[in-house]
């Protein structure tokens, strides 16, 4: 992809998620008998128990809570963006945003007092200008979700913003307690993430989660939590990309971090002009 684009996706926290696996003991079946004074246990039987036991209290473990979510009609945001990649630097580009729920995310970017790039993504498309070189790019979440690996969609976009789950929670997903968070397992295709929920506020504060086969992997950490128009909203957020090469099969890591100097939720449209001058060239 274009380089002189592929920050633009990192910023919105589009793309990948890691996750801690833990290799699961595979039970020995052998049936060698044990003997004791008054039955014959075989090791399976034993492996059973132990199985149930673990079944047991990893159920009373669970705990069902409702995470907090921010819903809106209208969101804008002044913020200040950092990437750091193998190829690329960006400190604390200043960058314009507006959502309207479920519809459009619009971006822009200024450099030096004036706009050097705009955006705009819908459920259908992902479109980007460089005012720069007067220059325009086109997408479709298909089209990424080959070039990445990973599937994209409009609601994760809009999810991994806000601070809200990034896939709805299903009624049997449960919670349970692990350290200090309270911890959400979902999957979604080839993809498992882990929501580290905070105890107190209840608000997503870490997810992780990777993509198989290609283990192409994202941490989000969220901080810096403020009220909001009675929520709690995520004034920072850290994102850690971990990506294959095609070309070398090597992982590069990718750092980002997104600070919100203001939001506001509103109720009234703000506006989200975006059209492309007859000179500009499609890339």
């Amino acid at each position: 992809m274009n380089s002189k684009i592929s920050w633009w996706l990192g910023a919105l926290g589009c793309l990948w998620l890691t996750a801690c696996h833990k290799p699961r003991t595979r039970s020995t079946q052998s049936e060698v008998l044990v003997k004791t004074d008054s039955v014959k246990v075989t090791t399976a039987d034993s492996v059973r128990v132990d199985s149930l036991a673990n079944r047991a209290a990893e159920e009373g473990n669970k705990i069902n809570i409702q995470v907090e979510e921010i819903n809106y009609n209208y969101l804008l945001a002044r913020s200040k963006f950092s990437f750091k990649s193998r190829t690329q630097n960006i400190d604390n580009a200043n960058v314009n945003l507006r959502m309207k729920k479920d519809s459009i995310i619009w971006l822009s970017v200024t450099g030096a007092g004036f706009e050097v790039a705009r955006g705009i993504i819908t459920p259908d498309s992902i479109i980007f200008q460089d005012k720069f070189h007067k220059e325009y790019f086109v997408y479709d979440y298909q089209q990424l979700s080959r070039q990445f690996n990973f599937e994209l969609s409009f609601p994760l976009l809009q999810s991994l913003i806000l601070g809200n789950l990034p896939l709805p929670r299903e009624p049997d997903q449960k919670i349970r307690r692990e350290k200090d968070y309270l911890l959400l397992r979902q999957k979604e295709g080839r993809i498992m993430i882990d929501n580290y929920i905070g105890e107190k506020n209840r608000k997503l504060r870490r997810l992780q989660a990777v993509e198989q086969p290609s283990r192409n992997s994202l941490t989000l950490d969220y901080e810096d939590f403020k009220e909001l128009s009675n929520y709690l909203f995520p004034y920072t957020s850290l994102i850690t990309l971990d990506v294959q090469s095609p070309q070398d099969q090597q992982y590069y890591q990718t750092v980002i971090r997104i600070k919100h100097s203001k939001v506001e939720l509103t109720d009234t449209p703000p506006g989200f002009p975006f059209t492309i001058p007859a000179s500009y060239k499609r890339k």
